[in-house]
């Protein structure tokens, strides 16, 4: 089983590769409120298609390169794993 993230592209910079942002909620050990935590992920960009601002569903692969471990998922394919 796959992992599956989703994110804003934060960075377009790289060739083939952007930066995602992903948005999680944790809840405190002590005081059981919600606070929002953000992670970024490399994730592979074939054919550079994906922009600065973009709405994107990446999924965890094999090492690719020193930090990027992920790819995006194209559009038609991230409507059906969803559902």
């Amino acid at each position: 089983m796959t992992r599956i993230k989703k994110g804003i592209v934060v960075s377009d910079k790289m060739n083939n590769t952007i930066v995602v942002m992903v948005h999680t909620y944790r809840l405190h050990s002590k005081y059981k409120k919600r606070y929002r935590t953000s992670n970024k992920f490399y994730a592979d960009n074939p054919e550079n298609k994906y922009k600065e601002g973009d709405e994107v569903v990446i999924y965890e692969t094999k090492p690719l390169s020193k930090l990027k471990r992920w790819t995006v998922v194209p559009p038609k394919e991230a409507v059906v794993n969803n559902q």
